[in-house]
């Protein structure tokens, strides 16, 4: 199992805690790199403290890019911002005329955002929607919308974003949801921590969901992609 403290490694960044350390060391530094605004968001964001664990690591947002740039979605909608790192992976990979509505709580996290995705020439393609990301979601039109969805905020709201989101979706479209192995603490029974029972419930109502056909990957700390059927 690989520690949190990898030395010369952010806490943020050693999220795949089921895999080897070697292996995990492995398969980053064969990863396409954070390049130099990437890399000065993370320092920014590690400089919050404890939060800083909120961020996903580099070859989730490398793997974000990708398959953004690969689905190629015309509208995208991401529920929690953070320092938006996720987000400008996202915006990078959108195609021209490609927008993301971003959804968070925190004025401060997003301030730090909005400056990098200035810096980095996409702040264009972004939306930023400060609000409960419910109340948000259910606002919007319940009409095919959407061609990529990644949820990554408050672990007992997945489930209701995910239903918020389903019929948004256009036929499909991907619903990515991050944290779905909880530091591996997924499989201990005898964890029934709030977080870990919502996801444990959460992982188990999209799996046997029959609007979508899901594949959950050992990534960071575990990503699932549905797929939203026709």
């Amino acid at each position: 199992m690989v520690t949190q403290n990898v030395p010369g490694i952010l806490r943020s960044e050693t999220k795949s805690t089921f895999l080897n350390e070697d292996i995990m060391l492995y398969g980053r530094a064969h990863s396409s790199a954070p390049d130099e605004i990437l890399a000065d968001l993370t320092e920014a964001t590690a400089a919050l403290g404890w939060a800083a664990e909120m961020k996903i690591p580099a070859e989730e947002g490398a793997f974000l890019s990708i398959l953004t740039a690969a689905t190629a979605p015309h509208r995208a909608v991401e529920i929690g911002t953070f320092t938006g790192y996720s987000a400008l992976c996202i915006a990078r990979g959108l195609p021209a005329g490609g927008q993301l509505l971003s959804l968070d709580i925190s004025d401060k996290w997003t301030a730090i955002a909005r400056e990098y995705w200035k810096r980095a020439g996409v702040d264009d393609r972004i939306e930023l929607r400060l609000g409960p990301a419910a109340d948000t979601l259910a606002a919007l039109p319940a009409e095919p919308t959407f061609g990529l969805a990644f949820i990554d905020a408050d672990k007992p709201s997945y489930q209701a974003y995910y239903e918020l989101l389903v019929p948004r979706m256009v036929p499909g479209g991907l619903i990515l949801a991050d944290n779905v192995l909880q530091y591996g603490e997924i499989v201990n029974e005898e964890n029934t921590s709030p977080n870990v029972v919502a996801i444990r419930e959460f992982n188990e109502h999209v799996s046997t969901d029959p609007r979508v056909e899901t594949a959950m990957i050992p990534l960071a700390d575990g990503l699932t992609i549905a797929r939203v059927l026709p």
